[in-house]
């Protein structure tokens, strides 16, 4: 089971770039919460918590504003600060218990194919579908002793009890190759050796000349 973050909010009642940017300077980050046809929900979260929380992948947050019942919300969308990664704004989604979520997880791979060949990863993240009290950290395929020209699908990606793969099954995840070889640089050779001989020669006489 997922742990869950607690973050104490605000409602927000001043809107526009102006009050945006008098929001960030008292170190709190701009958010609206939506979901399950509600009206959207205009709050301020504490800068420090949400920049820890979203640390981890698909944080699963209750929300609790003064006077209102406790939410749970996932974040849909992050903006970041491109210099500083402050975050900026964040859009939550309003999830229940028992209900299933479409989230993206990481795809990990573990083990070591046949040697002379390396696992090539096609696809980093997956969709999945899964309740937001049992969301993975990551999916994880073993590609132990595989051999070359083996690929593994979609469909074929371990899920734990309860999650369901929203994306396409067929869709190639992880594929084992042999590296291309790296061209090798040409041997000099007595030829080589006396053309560059003649060229420092002719450098000398160059110089001799000018003199």
């Amino acid at each position: 089971m997922a742990d869950v973050i607690v973050i104490k909010a605000a409602k927000r009642t001043e809107f526009g770039k102006g009050a945006a940017r008098r929001i960030r300077r008292e170190d709190l980050v701009p958010a609206v919460m939506y979901g399950h046809g509600s009206d959207p929900i205009h709050i301020t979260l504490p800068g420090h918590e949400t920049l820890l929380a979203l640390r981890s992948e698909n944080p699963l947050l209750s929300i609790e504003v003064e006077g209102d019942e406790p939410q749970l919300a996932l974040p849909k969308d992050v903006q970041r600060d491109i210099l500083t990664g402050f975050v900026r704004h964040v859009d939550l989604l309003t999830v229940r218990r028992g209900e299933k979520v479409t989230v993206t997880v990481s795809l990990r791979v573990e083990g070591e194919p046949e040697v002379g060949t390396v696992a090539t990863v096609d696809v980093n993240e997956v969709e999945v579908n899964a309740d937001p009290l049992n969301i993975p950290e990551s999916l994880v395929v073993d590609v132990t002793d595989l051999p070359a020209g083996h690929s593994i699908n979609l469909g074929s990606v371990p899920l734990p009890e309860g999650v369901e793969l929203a994306a396409d099954p067929e869709a190639v995840a992880i594929s084992i190759v042999v590296p291309a070889a790296e061209p090798e640089e040409p041997e000099a050779t007595d030829e080589d050796a006396e053309g560059d001989e003649d060229a420092e020669g002719e450098a000398a006489d160059a110089e001799d000349t000018d003199e």
